[in-house]
């Protein structure tokens, strides 16, 4: 496994949201700058009561430079409004920013490639940072990649789905809730859409009432 420098030095001493977005465009902790558009940070309020973690940024996000733009993104929207959650009061990003694909046999187009484990490791500071500086009530995990960023590489999305669940680290963290991405629910086939779509839903309203009783609670 090929061992990469990380995004650690590229952090700012600042950590607003600004400053991060800012100096992560500069970031060459792996090697996926290297072919990517640009860095796709993470976007939203600064105080936003749910972050939503998704894998990596798609074709379209590294054109226009923002996270969850795409069909995914699409049906996302559409699931946090039938679970009752406010769109506009998420922060969405990635646990990795940069996008990782391979070309089609006449390199006309860009297929997405899950990121290598080394990689998700190195671009960690930011999504920690983020998460940090945001300090959500309750973080969710959209796929396998944010998953394991966030809970380690042994953690399976399939065994854990829809569960209230600690974050490894200090007890001031947020909550974490781990689902399926959208995209997922977009590849399945034409009979299981509507049952995945479903299951995502259901995930996202556990997550809705886990913020809710941080709110009760008085947890900010």
């Amino acid at each position: 496994m090929v061992a990469y420098e990380g995004a650690q030095r590229f952090l700012p001493r600042e950590r607003g949201l600004t400053a991060l977005r800012e100096a992560s465009a500069g970031c060459r902790g792996c090697d996926l700058y290297a072919e990517a558009t640009q860095t796709v940070f993470g976007e939203g309020p600064v105080r936003a009561r749910l972050v939503m973690v998704g894998e990596v940024p798609g074709d379209r996000e590294d054109r226009e430079g923002r996270p969850f733009v795409g069909p995914a993104g699409g049906l996302l929207d559409r699931a946090l409004a039938d679970a009752g959650i406010d769109r506009d009061g998420v922060y969405v990003t990635n646990a990795v920013k940069h996008f990782r694909f391979t070309r089609d046999d006449r390199a006309s187009r860009r297929i997405h490639k899950k990121p290598s484990r080394s990689q998700i490791v190195a671009c960690r500071p930011w999504l920690l940072a983020e998460l940090d500086t945001v300090k959500p009530d309750v973080v969710v995990a959209l796929g396998a990649t944010a998953a394991q960023s966030l809970f380690g590489k042994d953690f399976r999305v399939s065994s854990r789905r829809g569960e209230v669940l600690e974050l490894p680290g200090p007890p001031d963290l947020p909550l974490a809730v781990a689902t399926v991405h959208p995209s997922a629910v977009l590849r399945a086939r034409d009979s299981e859409r509507d049952s995945a779509y479903a299951g995502l839903v259901a995930d996202l309203a556990v997550v809705a009432k886990a913020a809710s009783r941080r709110t009760t609670r008085g947890a900010r």
